[in-house]
């Protein structure tokens, strides 16, 4: 008997029938070797069939993927701590192309790059492990944009509207109010039906904090994920992290759902690249890009569309971020990316020091999509906004120099500074549909004309609350997506000239 208490003919059979069926035969398996290291890219021989951008592994369970194929090496990007990985150290293909977790449990979750926490909470329970890379939408499976992405930013809703679907770049100089803009409209989307990723790429960690601790704050923390890359990350992990970011967000917008990614920022996503193209002797161009850098951007980008209703109906919007130097839009960067997006949103510093803010450039910013993804009664109601506070800002700019006699150009500059002060904002003081045309009309109907800068940011912040106290007929059409009638303006209207009556007179009596 043996010590489990078989027969040792019953081991010998069961034995037996195992040596059996085990299959034998030769069997091949590729080993490279690592000829140098440095700078987290490693030089890899004798991996000939190695794919680009397949995922390689290498001694004591680190990992890479392959960037560029030479005739005799591999340049492969480490996308772990390459302390360990040496000269002569081994190297194994997988056949397979760097793949993240997507799925429902990685909403409200802190990870890397690769799906894994950073939140110091429980490993992701993936519904699939899906490609980096996935190919764009053939323009037969795409749809019209024709349906808003609300960022409760009025001179964003208003003038520059950003429709699901669309890639809006948002682009200014360093702290200027970029990222601001992008959290606010994640803020928005508490109560709406749209999914967040935000993705940061080379930021510090504490600008990282301070985003996440924001929305945790003002928004929905559960209908977000975050993928961080921080500075001190591997350029790897850098360089994979908005691809990342789309293939997570494209989980819902396969579904059926929508989705709203952020990517901060694209300029140090370029400089990555520059620097891991540098390292593996690509040639230089531009700057010291490299030539594919307009590809990288490209494609990427791509992957933000609104499907068809064959396909679901689904939506992904990116709000990608660039970052300029000293207002420079013709650098290299700045003008691919503005090239390839659906707009651009772009942000002064002159503006931002002036506390204008948001800091929006209403001449150079532009959406290519615009009216026909914006409410119709906002639509309706902001037409003229634009064109008005363009002509103010070339009269403000000449008058600087003398007096102003003419009595249409006082009109016109004192409705300009009124439409200065209604498109300021404090930030996460978004504003809902509703209260965004009631403003825009009453400001149209020169019911704001009395008011100073002061009472109409108080006014601002007491609309909501005196909306929902005097309802009208004109707040079914707007839930609807419908116009407004002439009686229905005129009503909205009047509940504004009411609230701002109330703190007319409460000003005089304080005066007084």
């Amino acid at each position: 008997m043996t010590e489990n208490g078989k027969k040792r003919s019953d081991w010998f059979t069961e034995s037996s029938t195992e040596i059996v069926q085990l299959r034998l035969g030769p069997s091949a398996e590729a080993v490279g070797r690592v000829e140098h290291v440095a700078d987290n890219v490693a030089a890899v021989s004798g991996l000939p069939d190695v794919r680009l951008n397949e995922l390689l592994l290498f001694e004591g369970g680190r990992t890479g993927f392959a960037l560029t194929l030479d005739e005799e090496t591999i340049s492969a990007v480490l996308l772990d701590d390459g302390a360990a990985i040496q000269s002569g150290s081994r190297v194994r293909g997988t056949g397979e192309v760097v793949r993240v977790p997507v799925g429902r449990a990685l909403l409200g979750r802190i990870v890397d790059p690769l799906g894994r926490p950073l939140d110091g909470g429980p490993p992701i329970a993936a519904e699939a492990q899906e490609p980096i890379e996935r190919p764009a939408p053939a323009i037969i499976d795409r749809d019209l944009v024709s349906r808003p992405v609300e960022t409760g930013i009025l001179v964003v809703d208003a003038l520059f509207a950003l429709g699901r679907g669309q890639r809006e770049l948002i682009i200014g100089d360093r702290a200027t109010g970029k990222t601001s803009i992008a959290v606010d409209t994640i803020v928005n989307q508490k109560d709406a039906d749209i999914i967040s990723v935000y993705v940061a790429v080379g930021q510090r960690a504490t600008a990282v904090e301070r985003v996440i601790e924001a929305i945790r704050n003002h928004g929905a923390m559960d209908r977000c994920i975050f993928v961080v890359a921080s500075a001190a990350a591997s350029p790897g992990l850098q360089w994979i992290a908005p691809f990342t970011g789309f293939t997570m967000a494209e989980y819902f917008r396969d579904r059926g759902e929508h989705a709203l990614i952020v990517i901060d920022d694209l300029s140090k996503h370029a400089a990555t690249h520059r620097e891991l193209a540098l390292l593996t002797r690509e040639p230089p161009g531009r700057e010291a890009y490299p030539g594919d850098v307009f590809y990288l951007h490209a494609r990427l980008l791509e992957r933000a569309a609104k499907l068809s209703g064959k396909l679901g109906g689904g939506s992904l919007t990116a709000l990608p971020i660039a970052e300029t130097d000293a207002g420079n839009l013709s650098a290299y960067i700045p003008t691919n990316l503005i090239s390839i997006t659906d707009g651009q949103i772009v942000l002064n510093s002159h503006l931002f020091t002036a506390d204008q803010r948001p800091a929006v450039d209403v001449g150079l910013s532009v959406s290519r999509v615009g009216g026909k993804a914006q409410h119709p009664a906002l639509r309706q109601v902001s037409g003229e906004v634009r064109l008005q506070y363009s002509q103010f800002q070339e009269l403000e700019m000449f008058t600087r120099f003398g007096g102003i006699s003419d009595k249409r150009v006082k009109a016109q500059m004192l409705r300009g500074k009124h439409i200065r002060a209604l498109l300021s904002q404090q930030r996460f003081a978004t504003l809902r549909m509703i209260d965004q045309i009631a403003l825009l009309a009453a400001l149209n109907a020169g019911t704001l004309d009395a008011l100073s800068p002061e009472d109409l940011a108080t006014l601002r912040t007491r609309l909501a609350a005196f909306l929902d106290a005097n309802p009208t007929s004109a707040t079914t059409a707007i839930e609807e997506g419908k116009q407004l009638a002439e009686s229905q303006l005129a009503d909205l209207v009047a509940v504004v000239a009411r609230l701002a009556a109330e703190l007319a007179s409460t000003a005089a009596d304080a005066e007084s």
